[in-house]
């Protein structure tokens, strides 16, 4: 079996970007897809395209960095669906989506407490929150999947001339970290932590200049950028049983930036 056919998912920052998409894609596989974003309008825009191909969605208010808003965004999983077996710990936001006040502010001089600490809270603190409320189901039940979205940045410490610097980057590099220490506990339990390092989608809300496009393209053996599907692809192949060996793993989508 390598679908996630009938599963109860969660994913936050579902609304837009690469969280959509991991959405949609799940539901091509008639799984119930419980959409959890700080935008309430976008994220029933996409519970109701999820409804469209077939599937239950339900989408909830949240803001990923507070520990009431997962505890709800969870229970409210449990009331409607009964359980819950993925978690797609997608939800992020960098220098497009306000996480600086400008693109000078990605040099450390520059870089505000205020700035570091909503970076940290939103790409971080939302990993350990929502894993820290499933974390029990899936223990209980012996059975689940988390899979989280890190980036490439994590990895090589992108953010010199664009970006979020070194907020951005440590956030990321801090969810590769937590998956392996999630899978060491979990383990045990036959839940699968595993991780996704997506390169560069201009698709998303991190809009790319055409001079940023080329420069990256240079550095890639596969010469074409990344889509959302493309990372979706591989969320659900970790959350699928043909995945059900690995675990603790960060998965590069980046079309061969880092091997």
């Amino acid at each position: 079996m390598s679908s996630s056919k009938g599963r109860v998912s969660i994913v936050t920052g579902g609304a837009s970007g690469i969280g959509r998409e991991i959405s949609l894609r799940l539901a091509r596989d008639n799984g119930s897809v419980v959409i959890c974003d700080i935008d309430q309008s976008k994220a029933e825009q996409t519970a109701a395209e999820v409804r469209a191909l077939g599937s239950k969605s339900l989408s909830i208010k949240c803001d990923v960095s507070k520990s009431t808003d997962t505890k709800h965004a969870v229970e409210e999983t449990l009331t409607e669906f009964g359980e819950l077996e993925i978690l797609v710990n997608n939800a992020g936001i960098g220098y497009a989506t306000g996480s600086l006040v400008d693109a000078t502010h990605a040099m450390i001089e520059n870089l505000t407490e205020e700035e570091w600490d909503r970076v940290l809270n939103v790409n971080l603190k939302s990993v350990f929150l929502f894993s820290r409320e499933v974390a029990p189901i899936m223990k209980r039940q012996k059975r689940g999947k988390i899979v989280n979205i890190s980036s490439v940045a994590g990895i090589t410490g992108h953010g010199i001339e664009h970006g979020s610097g070194p907020a951005y980057g440590v956030s990321k590099a801090g969810i590769i970290n937590l998956t392996k220490t999630l899978a060491r506990q979990l383990g045990p339990y036959n839940v699968n932590v595993n991780c996704v390092a997506p390169g560069s989608v201009p698709e998303t809300a991190f809009t790319m200049t055409e001079k940023e496009i080329g420069e990256e393209l240079a550095l890639l053996p596969l010469k074409r950028m990344g889509r959302t599907l493309d990372v979706a692809e591989a969320v659900v192949f970790l959350c699928s049983e043909a995945a059900q060996w690995i675990t603790g793993q960060t998965l590069n989508v980046n079309g061969g930036e880092i091997m």
